[in-house]
């Protein structure tokens, strides 16, 4: 058979975009290697891992559209970051979604107690940022969860690299107060601050 037939047969019948379009193009492995990175960041917004699934796979199946317009090639994460954040800003404005946050946290330990502990505070920690405006989710899960620079978050974001910085400021002293005022967790002193 064709190997071309069979790549599109193999299309129709579920494989992944990015699969078929791994086999072509030059970018293919750095756009690939961005749907961790996007499942992440997608699931903190929507709390909901089958819609945070549907908004990757729309962000990849965009981005594959959009590819011959990106200009800077070393810049794929941000623009495909972008690419999600306008899908999901599209999505949002059709639906009013129950909002979280979620990250990974690795065991330190083999100490049960700790685990547990650990796992209580994650708990807490994501039920005070659902309690954040969504601008403000956004923002902390951009720069403090997916560790972009100030830059890039305004870019992603489409606002100006101050809106970026203020809006982080209001978060996490909005945090703060959640978390001390609802005595979930020990008084906290004030987050590092973030990159530049």
């Amino acid at each position: 058979m064709n190997p071309r037939v069979a790549a599109r047969r193999e299309a129709m019948m579920g494989v992944p975009l990015v699969v078929n379009f791994a086999a072509t193009h030059p970018l293919r492995e750095q756009l690939s290697a961005q749907r961790q990175r996007l499942l992440g960041i997608a699931y903190s917004w929507c709390h909901d891992i089958m819609l945070a699934e549907d908004l990757v796979h729309e962000t990849l199946a965009r981005a594959l559209e959009k590819i011959d317009r990106l200009r800077d090639h070393d810049r794929v994460e941000v623009w495909v970051t972008r690419i999600m954040v306008n899908l999901f800003r599209d999505w949002h404005r059709r639906k009013r979604p129950v909002v979280g946050i979620h990250f990974d946290v690795e065991a330190e330990g083999d100490d049960p107690e700790q685990d547990i502990e650990r796992q209580r505070v994650i708990r807490r920690i994501r039920h005070a940022v659902s309690r954040l405006g969504e601008q403000q989710r956004q923002v902390i899960a951009l720069v403090d969860i997916a560790e972009f620079s100030y830059a890039d978050a305004a870019n992603i974001l489409d606002i100006p690299i101050g809106t970026v910085m203020s809006r982080l400021c209001r978060a996490r002293r909005s945090l703060r107060e959640i978390l001390e005022r609802d005595d979930t967790l020990p008084s906290m002193s004030t987050p590092a601050v973030g990159r530049r």
